[in-house]
This record gives C-alpha cells, sequence and structure tokens, in this order.
C-alpha cells in the first residue's frame, strides 16, 4: 500500500545516509556496531503482541527489533487483543482504525506506525520515526467517538476535516537528533544536540568517555 511504500523510501533515505557517514568517516565502521539492514521489516502490533503475550509493550519491541534489526510496527493506537492499544495515538493525528490487512482470517486496524532499530552502541531500542496517513472524515469521526471527544469536532480544524476542505495526507516525524546520534555512533543524545543537562548527567558521561556538547 501507500503507507508501506512512503516508508520504504524514507528507510532507503536513512540507510542512504548511512552509508555517506561511513564513506566520509571510516573510522566509524567498527564490527561492534554492524550497518543497518537493507531492508526494513513490517510487522503489526497485533502480531508482536501474539507472538511475545507476555512481555509489556517496550519489551516485545526490543525482541522484534533484536531479531530483524530494524522494524516498522504498524497498527499502533487500535485496541489490541489484550485490550490495549500498542501505545495511545491522537485521535485527530493519525488514522487508526482504518481495516487494512487480514492474517489467517483476522482482521487488523491502521495506516501508521514507528520505524524501531536496534541500537547496537547503547544496545537499546531505538525509535527513529512516527508517522502515518492523516485521518479521513470517516475515520475523524469514528476515532473522536471511540476517544469520547466528540465535543471537540467543533473546533475549525476538525470542522475542516469533516468538510473537505483539507487535502488527504500522510505525514509525522523524523527524529533528527535521534538519526545523527544512530548514523554517528554515540550513546547519548546530547552528543549530537546542544541542550542544558544536569551537572549531574555531565558527570556521569565524562565518567564514560561520552562527550556532551556544552
Amino acid at each position: 500500500g501507500y503507507l508501506t511504500q512512503v516508508v520504504k523510501k524514507i528507510w532507503a533515505v536513512i540507510t542512504g545516509a548511512e552509508n555517506m557517514v561511513m564513506e566520509k568517516y571510516p573510522e566509524l565502521q567498527d564490527p561492534r556496531f554492524p550497518p543497518l539492514p537493507k531492508e526494513l521489516h513490517f510487522i503489526h502490533a497485533e502480531e508482536i503482541l501474539a507472538k511475545y503475550p507476555e512481555l509489556p509493550r517496550k519489551e516485545r519491541e526490543t525482541r522484534i527489533i533484536e531479531e530483524y534489526g530494524a522494524v516498522f510496527i504498524y497498527g499502533i493506537g487500535w485496541v489490541l487483543d489484550d485490550g490495549y492499544p500498542h501505545e495511545m495515538r491522537a485521535a485527530d493525528y493519525d488514522g487508526w482504525v482504518t481495516p487494512t490487512v487480514e492474517k489467517d482470517g483476522k482482521l487488523m486496524h491502521g495506516l501508521n506506525g514507528d520505524i524501531l532499530v536496534y541500537n547496537h552502541v547503547t544496545g537499546r531500542r531505538h525509535e527513529l520515526t512516527s508517522m502515518g496517513i492523516r485521518v479521513t472524515a470517516e475515520t475523524l469521526r469514528e476515532q473522536m467517538q471511540i476517544a469520547a471527544r466528540e465535543d471537540e469536532l467543533s473546533q475549525p480544524y476538525h470542522q475542516m476535516i469533516l468538510n473537505d476542505e483539507i487535502p488527504l495526507s500522510i505525514g509525522g516525524g523524523i527524529g533528527q537528533s535521534r538519526v545523527q546520534m544512530l548514523l554517528l555512533r554515540k550513546a547519548h543524545l546530547g552528543e549530537v544536540s546542544t541542550t542544558v543537562w544536569p551537572k549531574q548527567l555531565h558527570e556521569i558521561c565524562e565518567k564514560h568517555n561520552i562527550h556532551v556538547l556544552r
């Protein structure tokens, strides 16, 4: 589908950027920190829950990322078989109620998701993007009803969607500093982004040879 095509293009840009970084800074090439996989594995949040029903959400993500290296988890926001969404999503943002895939006779939902990778420097899950196809008039009504926020449908933004005054679109956010941190093999966000950090954090990082920008 269209969402998958767009996600694949974004992934090609990220892996292409990694190749450029490695060419320019060959000292970053380290067998301890292998390159990102060329292919992104697509999986529904419902499938991950079925695979690891005993684990909480973040641990499920970590396990699936350890298995594939990089994944796009779609269907975030819809209530899963355990009675909870994989993660909460705004009702007037991405379309997470849309019927999408039928696997083994099971209907799934959601035209949104996150790109997550395994960070070999930190040894943890690493989210790069959160994105999706935006709500239509129909999915907006349904999602606002589920979220018990129907009273907000009178707001100008919501009225523009309901009256088809806003074109259908896809969007989201790419964590710029998170991508830089990953590609430059850094252990902390502060190594690529300047901000105010507590004195204690600077002291801890210095002990571990992590150079937080000041």
